[in-house]
């Protein structure tokens, strides 16, 4: 068991979250979600340590065209489109 008292999966287990698992002999291997953890050429069972998350987002290298400015957009009152612009909220006095 590890320090924290949690059992770690085992071989055949099914992979509950994306990412990067480390077996009890340092081997390293990217699994998917669904996938069911390999036993150890040598030893047969073994026990898989979640070592590194993998996110598909931004896989392109683009920004998300969501975030980009448009010219022609007619909302422009909400959004700052400066860090030094002050937004003006009424009677101060």
């Amino acid at each position: 068991m590890s320090e924290n008292n949690e059992m770690l999966p085992l071989s055949g287990d099914k992979v509950e979250s994306d990412g990067i698992y480390r077996d009890e002999w340092g081997r390293e291997l990217k699994l998917e979600r669904g996938d069911e953890y390999p036993s150890d050429p040598m030893s047969g069972s073994t026990e898989w340590e979640w070592v590194e998350a993998v996110y598909d987002n931004h896989h392109d290298g683009e920004t998300d065209p969501r975030l980009v400015p448009k010219e022609k957009d007619i909302n422009k009152q909400e959004k700052i489109e400066h860090p030094r612009r002050q937004v003006d909220r009424g009677s101060k006095g």
